[in-house]
């Protein structure tokens, strides 16, 4: 029986008279259900008699059995990582179920004393509304039929039957309802019903009622609040108080003045309820969200999964491994940074950022585009560009792991032609001078373009290759030597998980955006495992990482530094033709691939490189990445034994 004694809305400090109006409520249903049901049945009983006398000419009805396993359509909610909500994907019905208990009393009973108070009397149908319905058939033609519905009878017209006013489907309505009461209590029958109706603006259920027009949850809602959802049901959207306030409060008097005729409340809580002034919400069905691209790539990602029908409809529950707070500073530092550069004139107007757990390969930050918006091109997963010199580190990694080369080896950067191929392959640095013999450091830092063509020739492309995918690249590589100055299109989260094996020591993880998904039912589907893998020597990385510390302490990515000193050891890459500028690099804990360019190709101005106007946004993003995070260091070279030769 619906218990409305102990709900949340009641506080201490209400009035006793009104606590105590409530328990009357509760109590007028519940003795009036046992005793005046007995009366009432005197009423019906003819009539349902000759109902379910005529059931078997309704063989083709619906079995009301079924509704045991139903579980409405429901909008699928992402969370981040903290809890707070991402995005609601749903199709045409945004609705959130919650169980009766979880509805506030007033909701209740401003629902029963408009649209049924005899609810908890009746046995689904009420005989002289049925009656009423048939003579209006019998004067007006079938066409008049309608009126004398219950809520059990709403319920399974909504349910089962079309919305056609005829008396057949009038009769089909009752027999339904009678079985339905046979299979269900009272109280699972409103709860089918109150997560089942229709509040308008896509709108279905209480809960998703509550949220939008109050911005609270169903079992929050006080009285003025109830009387004026109740009163909406009659026309979701002609009584909507975003476009009607005035015919939704008219509404809501009569609601109010309705339940204080049947007692359940007293005509001065109706009038107080009345004047009470109400906090409208907004329309919640297609909320813009803050984070579009990630939520994007993980509608993409569930479809993929579970099917469009299941992600739009099944009720999906899903934490996801991105940081609200993080992707907020991290969009808006994509945001003003393209706007800056754009207004200094660099001809550039897109950009992209994601940043990656090395540990774990959580994705904790997406941004697919300057002021990006839901359904957009997502430049952070499906832009492949040129990373230029952001994949030397490949190249170097490769020649320390054979073992023949450390820190310390000198190599040429002096003129040379690769004969062999279709055509004479001749490498130029970026600033068309040769520095001669310089170390595997200055190499590195100053990224000399020939002398690391001439390394990857010598340690041979095809183990390149070999470290790259080890690290985590997915794109096919072509064994040519251009590939050694970033002659290949790849994503920036195909960067950024690369270089996040490069900041765990050798671990090469798998990135993703989902940390747990579960069923309408609370059923687990889906639960994150990181399994990290061992793919890279770890002297030969821990080499790695502090010559792109000297990229960044003293390369051409100084830029990067962030205002604390903390180790960071990171890449530049520009195309020659200015086409695409990158910065990625890391910190122990994470590691973050920025880029920027133009959606139609188009050079951007000269001189916009990775460590001029790249390095800057990653620094502005690192800083407030890594503000509560602990200070770490990469361990030294001296900690694991070097690769043998």
């Amino acid at each position: 029986m619906l218990e409305l004694e102990e709900q949340a809305t009641d506080t201490p400090a209400e009035p006793a008279r009104r606590r105590s109006a409530l328990k009357f409520a509760v109590g007028a249903l519940k003795v009036t259900g046992a005793v005046v049901l007995g009366t009432a049945l005197v009423g019906v009983t003819a009539t349902a008699g000759v109902l379910v006398g005529l059931a078997a000419s309704f063989q083709k009805l619906p079995d009301v059995r079924s509704l045991k396993t139903y579980v409405p359509s429901q909008t699928s909610e992402i969370f981040d990582v903290n809890g707070e909500l991402i995005v609601r994907l749903h199709g045409e019905a945004n609705r959130e179920v919650v169980k009766l208990d979880e509805v506030s009393p007033y909701m209740k009973l401003a629902v029963l004393a408009i649209e049924d108070s005899h609810f908890y009397q009746h046995p689904g149908i009420n005989a002289v509304g049925v009656g009423r319905a048939a003579l209006g058939s019998l004067t007006g033609g079938l066409g008049s039929a309608g009126g004398g519905s219950t809520i059990t009878m709403q319920l399974v017209k909504n349910l089962f039957l079309t919305p056609e006013r005829t008396l057949s489907r009038k009769m089909s309505e009752a027999v339904l309802s009678v079985r339905l009461e046979q299979v269900f209590d009272k109280d699972e029958t409103l709860e089918l019903y109150l997560n089942q109706v229709y509040w308008g603006h896509n709108l279905y259920g209480v809960q998703t009622a509550a949220e939008s027009y109050f911005l609270k949850s169903a079992s929050k809602l006080d009285l003025a609040e109830s009387a004026l959802l109740a009163g909406m049901l009659q026309a979701p959207e002609g009584l909507s108080p975003f476009s009607n306030y005035q015919g939704s409060k008219i509404r809501q008097k009569t609601v109010l003045n309705r339940m204080a005729e049947l007692g359940w409340i007293s005509s001065a809580e109706a009038e107080a309820a009345h004047k009470q002034p109400l906090k409208i919400g907004w329309v919640t069905s297609f909320k813009a969200v803050g984070a579009p691209a990630v939520s994007d790539a993980i509608e993409g990602e569930l479809i993929e999964r579970y099917g469009r029908d299941m992600v739009l409809r099944g009720g999906l529950r899903v934490q996801s491994t991105i940081d609200m707070n993080l992707q907020r500073d991290a969009q808006e530092i994509v945001d003003t940074s393209i706007g800056q550069l754009a207004a200094w004139g660099h001809r550039v107007n897109q950009g992209a950022l994601v940043t990656v757990d090395s540990r774990t390969g959580y994705v904790k930050a997406m941004v697919g585009g300057v002021n990006a918006k839901r359904g957009q091109f997502n430049r952070a997963v499906q832009a492949r560009r040129q990373p230029g010199s952001a994949f030397k580190p490949f190249v170097y990694y490769a020649a320390l792991a054979t073992g023949r080369y450390g820190p310390g080896t000198v190599l040429q950067d002096t003129p040379i032609t690769f004969w062999g191929g279709p055509r004479p392959y001749k490498p130029r640095n970026y600033d068309n001078t040769f520095m001669g013999a310089i170390s595997f450091q200055q190499s590195l830092a100053q990224s000399r373009n020939v002398s690391t063509v001439k390394l990857a020739d010598k340690v041979r492309i095809q183990r390149v290759i070999d470290a790259a995918y080890a690290a985590g690249i997915r794109q096919e590589l072509d064994p040519v030597l251009s590939l050694s100055l970033g002659s290949v299109d790849l994503s920036p989260l195909e960067m950024a998980a690369a270089y996040a094996a490069f900041a765990n020591g050798g671990y090469r993880v798998e990135p993703t955006l989902l940390l747990k998904v579960s069923d309408a039912r609370g059923k687990v589907l889906h639960a994150a495992q990181p399994q990290k893998e061992q793919t890279l020597d770890p002297w030969a990385v821990a080499s790695l990482n502090h010559l792109m510390l000297s990229v960044v302490r003293g390369g051409t990515g100084k830029r990067a530094q962030l205002p604390d000193g903390r180790q960071v050891a990171g890449k530049t890459g520009t195309t020659s033709d200015f086409r695409d500028a990158w910065f990625v690099g890391h910190v122990p804990q994470m590691a973050t691939a920025v880029w920027i360019g133009n959606d139609d190709y188009s050079p951007m101005t000269r001189g916009t490189a990775g460590g001029v106007a790249v390095a800057p946004i990653f620094r502005r993003f690192m800083t407030r990445a890594v503000a509560d995070k602990r200070v770490e260091y990469f361990p030294l070279p001296n900690k694991f034994p070097a690769p043998r030769p």
